[in-house]
C-alpha cells in the first residue's frame, strides 16, 4: 500500500518494499556526510539521539527506545518510525516528506517550525506534545492518535486531518485551519475553539463544538443560579 485515505486526504507512504530496494542495517543514525539512506535502524535503547543538519532518505527506523530525541534542521523523506518509544522529543526547523510514526509513544514532544509533506500519524501517543508554527506543505494526517492536553500554536493545518482521535484538552491557538477536517471526533473536550475558523465537520458534531465552547466560556446557568 502506498498511500492512505482519511477524509478528503490522500497521504502518500514510504515506499520500503519495492522491488529491487534493499535497506542496510546501521548502527548510528550519525554520519559525516550528513546523509544516511537506504537504511534500517532500531531494535535498541539510547540515552541520547541527537541529529542537526542531517538528511535520512528512505529507511525504516523500528523498536528504537530513546531518553532524548532531537531533529534540528533534519530532512527525512521516505522513513518510517514504528512501535518507538522516544522521550524528550524536540524537532526544530526540519522537514519531513512521506514519513510514517506508527504505533509510537512521542509524549511531552514539542515540533517547531517544521514543515509536513505527506506525514502520517498512526496510532501514536502524543499528550501533552506542543506543535508550534507547524506548516501543512502537502497532506497531513493524525489517525487514532492520543492528543491528550496537546497544544497547536501558530500552526498552518490547511487540509489536515484528524480521524478517530482522542482530544481531551487538546488546545488550538491562532493559526490558519481552512479545510481542517474533524469529523470521526469526539469535539466536546477541545480548547480554543474560537480559533477554528472554516474547518470540516458533520452537521451532528455542531452540538460537540457548543459544548466545547460553553465549558470553555465558563458560563453559568440561569437555573443553577440560588434565588436567594
Amino acid at each position: 500500500m502506498n498511500s492512505i485515505t482519511l477524509g478528503r486526504v490522500t497521504v502518500t507512504l514510504p515506499r520500503l518494499n519495492e522491488p529491487g530496494l534493499y535497506l542496510s542495517n546501521v548502527t548510528t543514525l550519525d554520519s559525516a556526510r550528513g546523509l544516511v539512506q537506504d537504511f534500517q535502524y532500531g531494535d535498541t535503547e539510547l540515552r541520547d539521539l541527537a541529529l542537526a543538519g542531517t538528511r535520512l532518505i528512505t529507511g525504516r527506523v523500528t523498536g528504537l527506545r530513546a531518553d532524548r530525541f532531537q531533529l534540528d534542521q533534519v530532512r527525512l523523506d521516505s522513513v518510517e518510525f514504528d512501535t518507538c518509544d522516544l522521550a524528550a522529543v524536540r524537532i526544530t526547523d526540519s522537514k519531513l516528506s512521506r514519513v510514517v510514526f506508527r504505533n509510537c509513544k512521542i509524549m511531552g514532544a514539542a515540533i517547531i517550525g517544521t514543515a509536513l509533506d505527506n506525514v502520517l500519524f498512526d496510532n501514536c501517543k502524543l499528550d501533552y506534545s506542543t506543535f508550534e508554527k507547524l506548516r501543512a506543505a502537502g497532506p497531513v494526517a493524525f489517525t487514532k492518535c492520543v492528543l491528550t492536553e496537546a497544544s497547536f500554536t501558530g500552526c498552518d493545518l490547511t487540509g489536515a486531518v484528524l480521524d478517530t482521535c482522542t482530544l481531551r484538552l487538546t488546545e488550538f491557538g491562532r493559526g490558519n485551519y481552512q479545510g481542517f477536517d474533524l469529523r470521526g471526533n469526539d469535539l466536546t473536550g477541545l480548547r480554543g475553539v474560537a480559533h477554528l475558523a472554516k474547518v470540516v465537520i458533520d452537521r451532528a458534531q455542531q452540538a460537540e463544538l457548543a459544548e466545547a465552547l460553553i465549558s470553555e466560556l465558563d458560563v453559568t446557568f440561569a437555573d443553577t443560579l440560588d434565588d436567594r
